[in-house]
């Protein structure tokens, strides 16, 4: 059930009267805020190789999961449904008023630092970064104190639906008779491919500093300098919560130029360090100039790159609004930028969607297109979905034309983007995967990233779920985060573009 803002504000103020009449106060706006909190910054916002069983798995579980790792020591699993549903309704009469932003914002910080959540300096910062986009999405959300409760309290408390089911609309043309791959004919050409992912350049990397710190991202000037006793920061890398100096991604760079010659590049996002609670605007996007600039002068002019954007790149971390959300809050600021620092490795059309949506299409050679997808529309951490997760941007939509025209042609397509499909929200997810089992003579190729680990999933037919009809790629990361080498891939494709085979990884120990 939906009503409008000025229906709310008349159920919220009967709410309200009837919380004050009561004895005890029912103001918890801190530890609501907290919750919204954990799961806008903790909830894995950073690569992680979480596979999901049966999709994303219940969102009361993803909760307590998280909490868990973080040992934060506060369960809200004993509050009673009366008095959640209470906070709530109090915390959405407060959202009601812009005026009410800078407290909202104040309890925030307070509950961060109160459950220990951070460090006090991240929450401080963190808050002061995420609060106007997270105020602004709840304002804008249709979350009921029910449905809120039911994710926290349990479904005892309510049903929580506001990521319900949808469905895409397929074409009414019936899919082709699958056709078992043949292998290539001895001595056939191949197309030789770079797939790189995950770079997280930290530009306040620092040798010398202290590895083990108290923050969630250390060898960094701010991480203190390391003693006898402790770690420090090596020149190349260093094992560990560190991303990656400057000097290090343009060695890798130097290196897989010396090993070309490359038919085409993957690259599917995730650019900036992890230090995701004291990021502007202005630092994402020297970064994103800085690396697209480093990857275009080491592999050269002749060498098409086909970039996917990651969930890192915006700032808040994972903030991408659809296209209805306009002005200062939208991701314009972003695709813009992208848009013309990729503008010579893509056509004008391809352009013209990324500023739109940051997603796009582009004929790779005769025979073979590539579409990369934002996937940050499908992303559990995108807050903005609140508002609405219903095939944010026509994304899906617009994929299934695309495939429906390369069928009609005999095209085959490969897809990239950032996030796995499997990590997605689970009502994207089952449409994607619906999408792939019906066009699966047609996507030839998936290629991801954000788990920072070298793995594949694999994709089953919807009658049987025995027979294999796609796979997905997932590439390891360049950065070291966390714990890892830098690395990158390459594979090959035979001329009929239907068969892969991973050839080597570039990496090392740092």
């Amino acid at each position: 059930m939906c009503y409008d803002r000025g229906q709310r504000e008349l159920v919220y103020r009967s709410v309200a009267l009837r919380a004050s009449s009561m004895k005890r106060p029912v103001f918890g706006v801190s530890s609501v805020c907290a919750v919204f909190l954990v799961w806008t910054l903790f909830s894995v916002p950073w690569g992680s190789s979480y596979p999901l069983e049966g999709g994303t798995g219940s969102p009361q579980l993803r909760f307590v999961e998280e909490f868990d790792r973080f040992r934060l020591g506060f369960s809200w699993l004993n509050m009673s449904c009366a008095v959640c549903k209470a906070i709530f309704a109090t915390l959405d009469i407060a959202l009601l008023s812009d005026s009410n932003m800078e407290r909202v914002a104040h309890a925030l910080g307070e509950a961060c630092v109160r459950l220990h959540l951070a460090e006090v300096q991240v929450c401080r910062e963190i808050t002061e970064l995420f609060r106007d986009d997270v105020i602004r999405a709840l304002q804008e959300s249709f979350l009921w104190p029910s449905e809120a409760c039911a994710l926290l309290v349990g479904p005892t408390c309510g049903h929580f639906d506001i990521y319900a089911p949808w469905n895409v609309s397929l074409p009414q043309v019936p899919k082709p008779p699958v056709k078992p791959p043949t292998p290539p004919k001895p001595g056939s050409s191949q197309s030789r491919i770079l797939f790189l992912t995950d770079i997280h350049w930290d530009a306040q990397y620092a040798e010398g500093s202290l590895v083990g710190c108290e923050m969630p991202l250390c060898c960094r000037n701010e991480s203190g300098r390391a003693s006898w006793k402790h770690t420090g920061a090596g020149y190349w890398g260093t094992y560990g919560y560190c991303d990656l100096p400057l000097r290090t991604v343009e060695n890798l760079l130097q290196n897989v130029a010396k090993s070309g010659p490359w038919d085409w590049v993957y690259w599917t996002g995730d650019i900036p360090a992890h230090n995701v609670w004291s990021q502007t605007r202005a630092q994402q996007l020297n970064e994103l100039v800085t690396i697209t600039r480093l990857i275009h002068k080491h592999l050269g002019p002749n060498v098409t790159v086909y970039p996917a954007v990651g969930n890192h790149e915006s700032t808040p971390v994972n903030s991408f609004p659809p296209p209805f959300v306009h002005g200062n809050r939208s991701s314009r600021w972003l695709y813009d930028t992208m848009a013309e620092e990729w503008a010579p490795w893509l056509p004008k059309e391809a352009l013209e969607t990324i500023r739109r949506g940051g997603f796009y299409t582009v004929e790779v050679e005769r025979g073979l297109r590539v579409v990369s997808l934002n996937t940050n529309y499908c992303a559990r951490e995108n807050y903005w979905l609140m508002v609405n997760s219903t095939d944010p941007a026509g994304q899906l939509q617009w994929l299934i034309n695309i495939l429906q025209e390369s069928e009609n042609k005999g095209e085959k397509v490969h897809i990239i983007g950032h996030i796995p499909p499997g990590l997605c929200l689970s009502s994207w997810s089952w449409n994607y995967y619906h999408i792939v089992n019906r066009y699966e003579s047609t996507i030839t190729g998936q290629f991801f990233g954000h788990t920072h680990v070298d793995e594949f999933q694999m994709f089953y037919d919807e009658d049987t779920l025995t027979r294999p009809l796609s796979v997905a790629f997932i590439a390891p990361s360049v950065t070291t985060y966390v714990n890892l080498n830098p690395d990158a891939k390459t594979q090959k494709i035979e001329p009929d573009q239907n068969n892969f085979r991973m050839e080597e990884t570039f990496g090392g120990s740092v």
